[in-house]
């Protein structure tokens, strides 16, 4: 869990509602995709923590961050679209779970759990935008 993330969230709010409304006028598709790992809402100066956005889940349904990257571990939490997530570093395991073979899986964390996502969910810009930022975990 981030200690940075907690003074976060409030900030988020505000963005995260911005995105959903986005993401609901079909503005945002699944990819591994459109951004890049980039500072939290509300990161101070010098503060290292790099942040993602949840993209291209269904209404209705959920990404679901599990304790291994892989879709038979345990779930931890649910995140919808919009909701923003501390990235750790990445690692491969399950392809995505909609059948583009996408393997590289991300440690995230919120101020209340940590576990692992499918990066194909999230607006991380794909490998070659954060090999260049985040460790291997």
């Amino acid at each position: 869990m981030s200690r940075h993330l907690r003074s976060r969230l409030g900030s988020a709010a505000v963005a995260g509602a911005a995105t959903v409304l986005l993401a609901g006028a079909g503005v945002l598709a699944a990819s591994p995709a459109q951004a890049a790992p980039r500072p939290c809402p509300g990161a101070g100066p010098g503060d290292p923590a790099r942040c993602a956005q949840v993209i291209g889940i269904d209404p209705g349904s959920a990404l679901v961050m599990r304790t291994e990257p892989r879709y038979g571990s345990t779930a931890v939490a649910r995140y919808g679209n919009g909701q923003w997530l501390e990235v750790e570093c990445w690692t491969t395991g399950d392809p995505d779970a909609d059948g583009h073979g996408y393997r590289y899986w991300m440690r995230v964390s919120t101020a209340r759990a940590w576990g692992y996502v499918n990066d194909w969910y999230l607006d991380t810009g794909g490998p070659g935008t954060w090999k260049q930022i985040l460790p291997p975990c």
